[in-house]
């Protein structure tokens, strides 16, 4: 999995991206339709339409770094929603890319033991 700092954010852009993009045509949809910093260290999490690829993009010290993962028989339930980018957190990005709908997951409850 990735693996990155508490303090790193994380957009998903919600509803279906076009997965012939690679590098240059993410960062341009970041940049230019999201108005976000691409050089911020943030990661920004993309689906397709079929729901059974993710790509992930960020910059990484001195370039940009892509990630992929593609399901062979399941499907993520990536968030679709009038609006087109989101900022969730990396406990919810991990969420989903096990598998997991974000409007029914929920984090578990801290325990503390009784003495």
């Amino acid at each position: 999995m990735l693996d990155f700092s508490e303090e790193t954010r994380v957009y998903i852009a919600l509803g279906a991206t076009d997965m012939r993009k690679s590098i240059n045509g993410l960062s341009l949809l970041v940049a230019e339709q999201f108005e976000l910093d691409l050089f911020s260290g943030s990661l920004f999490a993309f689906c397709n339409r079929r729901r059974d690829m993710v790509k992930i993009l960020y910059w990484s010290e001195n370039g940009f770094c892509l990630w992929l993962k593609r399901l062979e028989t399941d499907i993520f339930r990536w968030p679709e929603s009038e609006s087109e980018v989101m900022e969730v957190s990396r406990k919810a990005l991990n969420w989903l890319l096990h598998g997991l709908d974000l409007r029914h997951a929920h984090s578990r409850a801290p325990y503390a033991a009784v003495s």
